[in-house]
């Protein structure tokens, strides 16, 4: 008698399925697992975002506060393990102005920009480019040209106006190196009253002034930056006036007399720097503020 294999076929095709189908079924466990997985680091990532930004703002009002000085303890706030606000305040004077650089094609001031440049590395065909298309592009006339300037064209649109944000200059040809550089807007401004204050103007910026020498600037920067060497602490050399900064700089008469003008005391606006911080996640948050008595407005937010 011949013993039937056809049932014992049929399980095995069974218990395969069934493997077949456990298979499936765990790898859409396995699946469904990691989307959730995901989504919850995708929205835990977004809330640190959110979190990060909301910090940074409230150090930024924080230092909006009428009565808040430089060194204040309020300005450096850990919330809690994983969070925390950070905020610098420095004087937008100490950078250069550019609008008040080129107003009235003045030599002298156009002088300090030439400088500047020329500190930064920039060679001197270029600097002359830079600096008359900068000229071309502020000058309310469109008929106006400079020697190594530009004018507007099919493909290039001078605004004929004074700057309103440093960040413009990137518009202006010539400039495309100088501004592909990292920080390189941090020692311009076109919010300051437009001498350069010497409480917070850098080391650069200083040797680009009339008469500066290195060791005189770097004495200066010792003495102004008091024992811990770094600007806005409490341990800042305090100088009640301009004459005395200049003294401190150990000029020459005659070098005080060329510096008339140019260098200015306790300019109103200041720049702002808010890093807020959510565990791994950092925002940026910087503005510019200028002091009307002890009234500040913003005249610039934006976001890094």
């Amino acid at each position: 008698m011949k013993t039937s294999i056809l049932p014992s076929r049929s399980r095995g095709a069974a218990l395969m399925l069934a493997l077949w189908a456990l298979f499936l079924l765990s790898a859409l466990v396995i699946s469904w697992a990691l989307d959730i997985d995901s989504r919850l680091t995708l929205s835990g990532n977004a809330n640190r975002v959110l979190e990060a930004e909301a910090l940074a703002c409230s150090g930024a009002e924080v230092a909006l506060h009428p009565l808040i000085k430089l060194d204040s303890p309020n300005l450096n706030r850990r919330i809690s393990s994983r969070e925390s606000y950070t905020v610098r305040i420095t004087g937008e004077g100490g950078g250069l102005n550019l609008n008040w650089l080129v107003a009235g094609e003045d030599p002298v001031r156009l002088g300090i920009l030439r400088r500047y440049l020329e500190i930064k590395g920039i060679d001197l065909n270029e600097r002359d480019q830079m600096i008359d298309c900068l000229l071309d592009w502020v000058e309310p006339n469109t008929g106006q040209h400079h020697l190594n300037g530009a004018t507007d064209s099919e493909d290039y649109h001078p605004s004929h106006t004074l700057l309103t944000r440093v960040d413009e200059l990137k518009k202006v040809k010539g400039w495309a190196e100088f501004t592909a550089v990292p920080g390189w807007e941090d020692e311009l401004s076109v919010n300051s009253a437009g001498p350069v204050d010497l409480a917070w103007a850098s080391r650069d910026v200083m040797l680009a002034l009339p008469g500066m020498t290195e060791p005189s600037v770097d004495r200066f920067l010792m003495l102004r930056r008091g024992p811990d060497g770094i600007d806005g602490t409490a341990d800042d050399m305090q100088f009640n006036s301009k004459d005395e900064q200049l003294a401190a700089l150990g000029l020459s008469p005659e070098q005080i007399k060329q510096l008339a003008g140019l260098v200015g005391f306790k300019d109103p606006a200041f720049r702002v720097r808010s890093v807020g911080k959510s565990g791994d996640v950092t925002r940026v948050v910087q503005m510019i503020v200028r002091k009307n008595g002890n009234v500040p407005i913003v005249v610039m937010w934006k976001e890094l």
